[in-house]
C-alpha cells in the first residue's frame, strides 16, 4: 500500500466554493436522484411498520399477549428510530423526505396488514421484517461504494431487521 497523499489544497477550493451542497460532494458518486427516491421508499417502509407493530401493540390480548405486547412496542419504537435517521439522510443530500400519508402504502416495500389475533399479527410483522431484510439487502449492494455513508445507515438498519426478525420467529416457537 502506497502513503496516502491528498491535495488539500484542491480539497479546500472545493469545499469553499460547493458549501451550498452541504454534505454532498465532488465525490459522491452515486445518481442522487435515484439515491433519495429509493430512500423515500425506505422512509415509507418504516413508517408502516411504525403504524402495524403499534397497532398490534394495542389490539394484542390474550392470556400469552404480554410478551409480543412488549416486543411489538420495542420494535415500534426502533423503527421510529430507523425512519429518522433516513429522513435526516435525505436531508444531508438535499432531498426531502415524504412524510405525506397519500400513497405511503404504494411508496413502502411492507404491507401494512392488522392481523386478528397474536400468532397472526407476529407472522404478518416477521413476514413484513424478510421483505425489509432482502430489499434492504438489494438496496446496499445497489449503493455498493457509491454513497458508503447511505450504505452504512442502511446495513445498521439492516442489522436491526434482522433481530426483529429472530425476535419474532422466537416468539411465534413459544407460543405454536
Amino acid at each position: 500500500m502506497s502513503e496516502f497523499v491528498a491535495d488539500l489544497k484542491k480539497i479546500k477550493e472545493r469545499a469553499r466554493s460547493h458549501m451550498e451542497n452541504g454534505a454532498v460532494t465532488e465525490n459522491y458518486k452515486a445518481d442522487l436522484k435515484a439515491v433519495i427516491k429509493v430512500l423515500n421508499e425506505v422512509l415509507a417502509t418504516e413508517i408502516v411498520c411504525v403504524l402495524r407493530y403499534k397497532r398490534h401493540y394495542f389490539m394484542a390480548a390474550g392470556i400469552n399477549s404480554d410478551g409480543a405486547k412488549a416486543e411489538f412496542l420495542q420494535h415500534a419504537a426502533e423503527e421510529q428510530q430507523h425512519a429518522d435517521w433516513i429522513a435526516t439522510r435525505i436531508t444531508q443530500l438535499n432531498g426531502e423526505p415524504n412524510f405525506n400519508p397519500e400513497g405511503l402504502a404504494s411508496r413502502s416495500h411492507s404491507e401494512y396488514a392488522e392481523g386478528t389475533d397474536v400468532i397472526s399479527m407476529l407472522k404478518e410483522d416477521l413476514f413484513a421484517e424478510r421483505i425489509a431484510i432482502e430489499s434492504y439487502s438489494e438496496i446496499m449492494r445497489w449503493l455498493g461504494d457509491n454513497d458508503s455513508t447511505t450504505r452504512k445507515m442502511i446495513a445498521d438498519i439492516l442489522k436491526e431487521e434482522e433481530e426483529h426478525a429472530e425476535d419474532l420467529k422466537s416468539l411465534l416457537e413459544k407460543m405454536a
